[in-house]
């Protein structure tokens, strides 16, 4: 199921951070109940021997239908794995049933600020792209910048990303402090308006990460990345979904 996405009702994306099918499964039917409307299957943290086709299915299955989005980084139960390996469990996944597929904005040539602009690795990366497209599937290209990079530099990083093919544009700044939360505010803004009309998902991390979380929508920001709920491995920088749910369903959003 495609994610079509809508500036009057952002979409409550309940992300999944366990190592078994098991607890994916406890995970999902939580957010089922609490209001998600799609789910964000983080790969990476189950572990090597849960990864087959058949537990994918399983997990993907019991979304009961709704849109399903997939990460597959170099970190937890993949912190060893080349840049090939990640991709290939991201192709079993779609091959599974997930809908949107995030590829790392320096997969094959890794930056500090995970975006390469070596034209090796772009072409490979197109390649890549294509090849999730020509499955029926949808991209999200991510850069967690790790640092925290001014407006231009935002706005000039999601417009990469849109030109390699990506489908939906995510980015995650670091805010810390009163002017940076001001300036990543400023940044949504911006982002709306030069990516004319593509999806973008903006974040930040730092003291200034749980205003932006919550309130990004708001001003463009196409969903919310939640958390069921907070044990060890998920990150309690997301908000928790039926939180998100009350806000969400009790504010008006842009036309």
């Amino acid at each position: 199921m495609a994610f079509i996405f809508n500036s009057k009702k952002p979409l409550l994306v309940s992300m999944v951070q366990e190592e078994t099918v098991e607890g994916a499964l406890d995970s999902i039917a939580t957010g089922l109940y609490d209001g998600a409307e799609a789910f964000g299957i983080q790969l990476e943290d189950l572990r090597i021997e849960e990864r087959t086709p058949q537990n994918l299915k399983k997990i993907f299955s019991a979304c009961m239908g709704r849109p399903i989005y997939i990460t597959s980084y170099r970190v937890r139960h993949s912190k060893d794995f080349t840049d090939e390996q990640c991709l290939e469990l991201l192709l079993m996944g779609a091959e599974a049933g997930a809908d949107l597929c995030d590829v790392m904005g320096d997969t094959f040539d890794h930056q500090p600020f995970e975006l390469t602009f070596d034209e090796t690795a772009i072409a490979r990366q197109k390649a890549v792209i294509d090849r999730i497209h020509a499955m029926g599937k949808q991209v999200l290209m991510s850069t967690h910048t790790h640092t925290h990079l001014s407006q231009e530099e935002v706005v000039r990083y999601a417009l990469a990303q849109k030109e390699r093919g990506a489908d939906v544009v995510k980015i995650v700044n670091l805010a810390d402090g009163r002017e940076q939360l001001q300036e990543s505010i400023n940044t949504i803004f911006n982002l709306e308006m030069e990516l004319d009309g593509t999806p973008f998902l903006f974040l930040t991390s730092g003291a200034g990460s749980s205003i932006i979380r919550q309130t990004g929508p708001l001003y463009g920001v196409c969903m919310y990345l939640c958390a069921p709920w907070y044990r060890p491995g998920y990150t309690r920088l997301q908000p928790l979904l039926r939180s998100m749910k009350q806000l969400r369903d009790n504010l008006q959003y842009p036309m």
